[in-house]
């Protein structure tokens, strides 16, 4: 028996949506999970109980007296504590932000609320969503990183203390820890969701997206947070789609392209078995899978987005660790010294070499519906010292391109593996419609519940 826990979003906001399931219902089962494991966890940062239970009940007098605000009716999400939230604690993981309280919504939220989500609080992240590990701990194996910096995002989805959560991607913050726990993330084409009312990390590279249980969750949220938004100047006007109508589609089985340079090179034995194995199945139900060699440099574009990442977030903290220097950690302070001791001209080079990183990838991908590989190059380290190595999506992230990861299996010591798709600039329906082809011929569901309990 499905325990309420375990219902992804797309199956939460269904019940909700019918009278199934009340959403006070669904939130008493997620408070009572959290309390059941968050000492041990550390997912949150701010969880207001009382708060969130008045929220489930407003939902339900709202869908007896006037029906369904959105298509997340009652559904509650976890939401990374980067994202202002008004009248709610959002530190940013720093001593510099400990008692911020913004007083309006990121765009994001204010989309999941007109959606009828529930914000049920705010989960951890590493320090301004950059390297130093938080305090979170792997559901799988607590010796072991839960990633980041988006770790509270992917452990709470793992382990049912909500459906669906928002995470950041800047290098491999939304699909490593995705991956590393066992669920799926997704990120966006930059651009595609606003990044406004967003702590920043590098203007550039900033992308946000959702982390979830599901291919058909993920594109759940990505219809509620999709969208042009004018306070956002590099928030794109292109039309969006029903990307949940794209994930629910029937379409045949894809055309896929596996890239052995970089990718294939850098992973472990383990890893490259399982993505090859992960191929077989995907070739076996119907796939046509081919290898693709990029016209690019991998390791330039690792290069370029580490450069844009260290000067663009040195001027996001310029005035603070100008006077509070002290007060940042490890990380984040060297990233800081890196990115003010970079020239001009690095940058620039930087962008140039983005651009033709781009021109290049989406030359190699025409006739795929997708690009396939490894998600990381070894299942979670065992290490809480770091948030594992974040360089099978630092390139796509450089690019912009849209990726996501699908839990793939589990590694001899027991960790989840995955692998992740990449397609063009915008695509992201046929992406979530390739991603829940694949998802179905995988069958794997890694979720971590017996695990934590």
């Amino acid at each position: 028996m499905t325990q309420l826990y375990e219902l992804g979003a797309v199956d939460a906001a269904r019940l909700v949506r019918s009278g199934e399931l009340s959403a006070v219902e669904l939130m008493e089962a997620l408070l009572a999970r959290c309390d059941a494991l968050d000492d041990t966890l550390k997912v949150w940062v701010t969880l207001d109980g009382e708060a969130a239970l008045a929220s489930a009940r407003q939902r339900d007098a709202e869908l007896a007296a006037e029906g369904v605000r959105g298509a997340l009716h009652g559904v509650p999400v976890g939401i990374k504590d980067i994202y202002f939230t008004r009248g709610v604690l959002t530190t940013s993981g720093s001593k510099i932000f400990a008692d911020f309280v913004p007083n309006y919504d990121a765009t994001t939220v204010a989309l999941l609320r007109q959606a009828g989500a529930i914000i049920m609080g705010k989960t951890v992240t590493t320090e301004f969503a950059c390297g130093d590990p938080s305090p979170t701990v792997s559901p799988w194996n607590t010796a072991h990183t839960p990633g980041g910096s988006s770790s509270g995002s992917a452990v709470g989805a793992a382990v049912g203390m909500f459906p669906a959560s928002l995470g950041s991607q800047t290098g491999g913050s939304i699909v490593r820890p995705a991956s590393y726990n066992g669920v799926v993330g997704l990120k966006p084409t930059f651009g595609r969701v606003s990044r406004y009312g967003v702590y920043p990390v590098a203007e550039s590279l900033d992308t946000m997206g959702p982390i979830t249980r599901s291919v058909a969750d993920a594109a759940l949220m990505l219809n509620a947070l999709a969208g042009h938004d004018i306070a956002d100047p590099d928030s794109s006007e292109r039309p969006t789609q029903d990307y949940l109508q794209a994930a629910q589609s029937h379409i045949k089985p894809p055309r896929l392209g596996i890239v052995p340079q970089f990718f294939m090179e850098q992973c472990d034995d383990e890893t490259r078995a399982n993505t090859l194995d992960a191929a077989d199945k995907l070739r076996d139900a119907g796939a046509n899978i081919e290898e693709v060699t990029l016209n690019t440099d991998f390791d330039a574009a690792l290069a370029a987005q580490r450069t844009l990442m260290d000067v663009e977030g040195a001027q996001v903290h310029e005035n603070n660790f100008a006077t509070r220097a002290d007060d940042y950690s490890t990380n984040v302070r060297e990233l800081v010294k890196r990115g003010l001791a970079t020239s001009g001209l690095e940058y620039l080079k930087a962008k140039h070499f983005r651009r033709e990183f781009a021109r290049a990838v989406h030359a190699g991908m025409r006739g795929y519906d997708a690009l396939l590989m490894p998600t990381t190059p070894t299942p979670a380290p065992p290490s809480r010292e770091t948030t594992g190595d974040p360089k099978f999506q630092a390139t796509w992230t450089l690019g912009g391109f849209p990726e996501i990861t699908l839990p793939s299996g589990l590694s001899e010591g027991g960790m989840p593996m995955g692998v992740q798709l990449v397609a063009t600039h915008f695509a992201e329906a046929r992406l979530l419609a390739t991603a829940a082809w694949c998802e179905q011929a995988l069958d794997v569901n890694l979720t971590s519940m017996d695990k934590a309990g």
